[in-house]
């Protein structure tokens, strides 16, 4: 869909009806993602709850996770018929609906069932999130509306995840979810007011997956995400008892270097708005080779406060931003009908790297030591970065035709 331009928007501006709905994205954002890694931050809460290990607690994000993959693609196939606005309340309102199921679940199974509901609506939330929020800015805006989209993750994890962990620490986990809940249900109603009419792209079929998977940048970025995203989740997943017990930091110290984490966020959005369309791969190449080489640093710095300040920075910069420039070569290699669902895709996989990571983290921290994370992480990170820079910039670099 084209929008048409206003002389004010054709010298660099958006007009107020693509602010509002994008300002929306953004805070939708903000809780999707709120929810997704408020069990990294309360682990030890929920688990001292129903009397598990955190290994075997930190599986509840791994179900999430490979909740996610598995849902993605056919959850999306079937919503392609739906224009996005109706398809965008009802997801959100699924969202709400399960945030207030995990707040009450009264075993450990049904919160685990709580969050799979969730993971339905995330699966559907962001394989449309980008393309919805580029369609509302246009080509003009559209690395500044991912951005924006990559803000709201970022200040989930600067103010989100850290104050749902303050609220579990002080109060209760239960009452994080509650709160999440209730805010989704105020961004339904919000975006039910401001969101504009976008017309569905043309239904996808699953005749046409074999016409993505001839796409090999599309190929490539999925291969190299899943490596990145199993490294990265390895660590992370398990990085709250990780402060605590091998860094030996108090909960106080933990919550601030979490919360510092979330801010090098912010940063990575600033840095991605300003500087990708013009230094694409040597942005993708420097933020892939950072946090790769955080990982396996990441025992070192635990030493000391200064030097684990320092790689929370690079890590949470180099983290946010390789996410954001991949979805942008994604939307770059696929065609305009055939990228809510390549998006799908990417979600799943970016989520089935989330999930199998944890679980690889889970094993290392029973079966080998909590400290060796960084060290397994940064092993699948590395064998991302090889084929990042040995195969797939090649194929980015490469002429094609987009089908």
């Amino acid at each position: 869909m084209k929008h048409e331009e206003t002389p004010s928007q054709h010298r660099g501006g958006m007009t107020r009806a693509q602010w509002l709905p994008l300002l929306g994205m953004t805070l939708l954002a903000f809780v999707f993602n709120t929810s997704e890694f408020m069990p990294v931050g309360l682990l030890t809460s929920i688990a001292a709850s129903f009397s598990l290990s955190e290994a075997t607690t930190g599986l509840m994000i791994s179900v999430y996770a490979w909740g996610v993959m598995l849902l993605s693609l056919p959850l999306m196939v079937a919503a392609s018929r739906f224009s996005f606005k109706p398809l965008l309340l009802a997801v959100v309102a699924v969202f709400a609906l399960g945030q207030l199921c995990a707040a009450v679940a009264p075993t450990f199974t049904l919160l685990t069932a709580a969050r799979l509901l969730v993971a339905a609506a995330h699966a559907i939330f962001w394989s449309i999130a980008p393309v919805v929020a580029t369609r509302i800015a246009g080509d003009r805006h559209a690395a500044l509306a991912l951005s924006m989209v990559a803000t709201g993750t970022s200040i989930a994890s600067v103010v989100g995840m850290p104050l749902g962990r303050a609220i579990g620490l002080a109060v209760g986990w239960r009452m994080t979810f509650a709160c999440v809940g209730v805010i989704a249900v105020a961004l339904v109603i919000y975006q039910a007011v401001v969101f504009p009419s976008l017309p569905a792209t043309e239904r996808f079929t699953l005749k046409r997956l074999p016409g993505l998977a001839k796409n090999r940048v599309l190929v490539g970025i999925y291969v190299v995400v899943v490596c990145l995203s199993m490294g990265f989740y390895v660590a992370y997943g398990y990085i709250e008892p990780f402060l605590g017990q091998v860094g030996g930091f108090d909960d106080g110290t933990t919550t601030l270097l979490l919360t510092i984490f979330g801010a090098a966020g912010l940063v990575a959005s600033f840095l991605f708005a300003r500087l990708f369309d013009g230094h694409r791969f040597a942005f993708l190449g420097t933020v892939i080779i950072g946090f790769t080489a955080v990982l396996f640093c990441l025992q070192a710095a635990s030493a000391s406060f200064a030097a684990m300040v320092a790689a929370c920075l690079v890590w949470g910069i180099c983290g946010t931003a390789f996410n954001m420039a991949f979805q942008s070569e994604l939307m770059k290699a696929a065609s305009a009908d055939d990228a809510t669902v390549a998006m799908s895709i990417y979600s799943g996989l970016f989520n089935f790297g989330i999930g199998t990571g944890t679980a690889v983290g889970g094993m290392v921290v029973s079966g080998i030591s909590i400290a060796a994370i960084g060290y397994v992480g940064g092993a699948l990170a590395l064998l991302g970065t090889l084929l990042a820079f040995g195969w797939l910039f090649r194929l980015m670099r490469a002429p094609r035709v987009t089908a």
